[in-house]
């Protein structure tokens, strides 16, 4: 059925087209000769007639001007005919000169070529006029309160940005009556922009009169059609969005935009990641795919933020299995769902498991058998760590080595950890040990194993698992206070699919022994952080929601460094990727301070444990917290020690 209605749609913009080319060369003769024509010219036309209508006939299928559409018409289907004309006027030139000689007038040929130009131009207009007037008639109608059918109340709206992709969306509204929206006009914060008209709409004003203009035109709403938009240039319209009281929405930038969907039905709410502003990632997808492609991939970490979504686009690649560990049976669970029903071509398979078990890891590595490893399993919480010294070692340090054994044992290509910008000068148990992970891989890597070992640091990913995003949101629905731990806290923030697209480009790039560092950009002020999520939720800082502050916590710096200043970083082809060049360490140093280290964690010696650190990591500065708890902790065991053997003293 659908053959046949194409056929039947070519067919008919065929003969249109004939009928015009017809029209246009008699029309031709009949403006050269002043509309009177001899016997002579008439007998012309009637041998032209046939030659010029095939040629243009083959010529405007060759250019496919058959496949245009008839209700749009833009730019570059006038070029599209133009040059077809021009074509088919110089194959019909030749030809005529060979069927009727010289005596053909040349004039012809550029009024044949003007006319029949025009008047294929002139029928696409026409045909979008009477299209665009219906439409009207219906956006009319539901301004009067009779919407058709289904649709909901059409809601006014001005469109920020007076170009391409304002034009765009303008358009999208337009061709879709049943969105419900009606543009009341454009802003631009260009001067040059005022008054003018873009497809029949003007440009009303600039950002700054939002107001005045949303009262004016009774505005319910507010679109950013700016894809180049700075955070900073957000969160300014933002605010003027709410002190004019009209909702905010934004079109997706063009990485987000999915295929084969209506703009319009993608128009969005303002989110976090748009405040910050931070471009896209630039990704080279035939190297990622060479690493994934038909390959088995191993995630550990997959139910937490960072690995759920490096499954998730991992999936993309079309890998021969991923497989996904976890010791969190219902983050798994909520994973294993999510990849059967949005990735269900990539045979996905839950393992649960403890990266501490090196017993259970060497099944899982035995039974699938990975190409890639990426591992994100890790205790992250900075101020939890600092109260659960082993833990975190355990977990963070030797559970990383496990899974570097049990890669390297399984004959992996490639073994990816995911690091943290607080491995840089650790303050905290948190970074120390995730410092010390990072040594782990480069012992790995200097062990000479066919694995490949790299390490990829990174700042905050936005609303991950314990990170501050999600503690705001609960504090902002409570209707405040929204806690800040101290006016000048700052961070690194990159979105969660921003991260782990980096972290498989670093995959793919790196030789083995490496430490990546992912450009995080500015780092944000947390207060300011938390000003622009109160904006969001449509309430006012400091008067509808109060900020508070409430205290550095133990083990947390005010800035965090993404790269020590005397450890340096060089560049790599990617410019969102540089590599660290700072002190490397042997590894057989490493592999006796791990022994020293593991003999602490087996004896319980928070003491024993935090001065290995020290003594691995000469910039690690352990905090007065941990310090105290750890000594405490020894000094009280030694207390119970000697009570113990007094107490057995006395009854022998």
């Amino acid at each position: 059925m659908k053959g046949f209605l194409l056929r039947r749609r070519r067919a008919t913009s065929e003969s249109i087209h004939g009928a015009l080319a017809a029209a246009a060369l008699a029309a031709s003769f009949m403006l050269r000769f002043e509309f009177t024509l001899e016997s002579s010219y008439q007998t012309m036309l009637m041998e032209a007639l046939p030659v010029m209508l095939a040629v243009k006939l083959v010529v405007f299928r060759a250019f496919g001007l058959r496949d245009l559409g008839w209700r749009y018409l833009g730019f570059e289907d006038l070029k599209r005919m133009a040059a077809a004309n021009v074509v088919a006027s110089m194959l019909g030139a030749a030809a005529l000169r060979v069927v009727i000689g010289n005596a053909f007038p040349r004039s012809i040929y550029v009024l044949d070529w003007l006319v029949c130009l025009a008047a294929m131009a002139a029928l696409r207009a026409g045909v979008r006029i009477v299209f665009d007037h219906g439409r009207g008639f219906d956006r009319g109608r539901s301004d009067r309160g009779a919407a058709p059918p289904g649709t909901r109340a059409a809601k006014r709206i001005l469109i920020y940005g007076a170009g391409e992709a304002g034009k765009t969306i303008l358009s999208e509204i337009r061709a879709h009556p049943r969105m419900g929206y009606q543009a009341a006009g454009f802003l631009d914060d260009d001067p040059e922009k005022r008054h003018l008209r873009l497809n029949g709409m003007r440009v009303l004003g600039k950002g700054s009169e939002i107001a005045a203009l949303a009262r004016r035109h009774k505005i319910d709403e507010v679109l950013l059609a700016m894809p180049a938009a700075t955070g900073a240039q957000i969160a300014v319209i933002l605010e003027q969005c709410h002190a004019a009281r009209v909702v905010t929405r934004k079109i997706p930038p063009l990485a987000e935009l999915i295929e084969n969907q209506v703009l319009a039905d993608q128009i969005r709410e303002v989110r976090l990641e748009d405040l910050l502003g931070r471009p896209p990632a630039d990704l080279d997808t035939a190297e990622i795919g060479a690493r994934l492609t038909g390959k088995v991939v191993l995630v550990t970490g997959a139910g937490g933020s960072i690995g759920g979504e490096l499954c998730r686009q991992i999936a993309r690649y079309r890998p021969l299995a991923l497989i996904g560990v976890d010791h969190a049976e219902s983050a798994l669970y909520e994973i294993d769902q999510e990849m059967r029903e949005k990735y269900s071509h990539v045979a996905f398979c839950p393992e649960v498991g403890n990266i501490q078990n090196r017993r259970r890891l060497d099944e899982i590595f035995r039974r699938h058998r990975p190409s890639a490893v990426y591992h994100a399993a890790a205790y992250k919480h900075v101020p939890m760590m600092e109260s659960h010294v082993i833990e975190a070692i355990e977990n963070n340090v030797f559970g990383t080595g496990n899974v570097a054994r049990a890669a390297m044992a399984a004959g992996a290509d490639t073994f990816v950890l995911v690091s943290s910008d607080k491995a840089v000068r650790p303050a905290n148990i948190m970074g120390a040990t995730k410092r010390m992970a990072e040594l782990v891989c480069l012992a790995a890597a200097d062990s000479g194993a066919r694995t490949r070992f790299l390490a990829v640091r990174f700042g905050n990913v936005l609303g991950s698992n314990g990170s501050v995003i999600p503690l705001f949101k609960r504090q902002i629905a409570a209707g405040g206070p929204v806690t800040v731990t101290h006016p000048e806290m700052r961070r690194f923030f990159m979105t969660v699919s921003e991260a782990a697209q980096l972290v498989l480009q670093t995959a793919a790039m790196g030789s083995g022994g490496e430490v990546f560092v992912l450009d995080m950009g500015q780092p944000v002020r947390i207060v300011d952080l938390a000003r622009k999520m109160i904006l969001l939720s449509g309430r006012k800082p400091d008067q509808d929601i109060r900020i508070e502050f409430s205290g550095v916590r133990p083990g947390e710096k005010l800035y965090e460094e993404v790269s020590a200043i005397e450890e340096g970083t060089v560049s790599t082809p990617h410019a969102q990727i540089r590599v660290f060049t700072g002190r490397g360490v042997a590894g057989d140093v490493i592999t006796g301070g791990l022994k020293d280290l593991h003999r602490s964690v087996e004896a319980r010696d928070a003491a024993g444990a935090v001065l290995c650190l020290k003594e691995m990591i000469p910039d690690y500065n352990p905090s007065s917290f941990v310090l105290r708890r750890a000594f405490e902790q020894r000094a009280g065991e030694q207390r119970a020690g000697d009570q113990w053997i007094s107490a057995v003293a006395g009854a022998g």
